[in-house]
């Protein structure tokens, strides 16, 4: 992603897999994407039951992002 531009969370996911679940639907439609979970980078899947999982894309992308989402049924 490029660290100049601005980015909005488009989804908030309960799991991490989930998360990357919905970065592949982004992925597949040529979205940039990237997970902001405090989870010690999947070493401590403990820290995933009580923090959320964060799907970021640039704020150029989130319209389309949240169409590909809904589409994909995962928000």
């Amino acid at each position: 992603m490029d660290d100049e531009q601005k980015t909005v969370v488009v989804a908030t996911f309960d799991r991490r897999h989930e998360a990357e679940t919905a970065q592949g639907f982004l992925t597949d439609a040529g979205i940039e994407s990237a997970i902001s979970a405090d989870d010690a980078g999947g070493a401590d899947l403990g820290l995933s039951f009580t923090r959320t999982a964060k799907l970021l894309v640039l704020d150029g992308d989130e319209e389309r992002a949240r169409e590909v989402l809904e589409d994909a049924g995962v928000i």
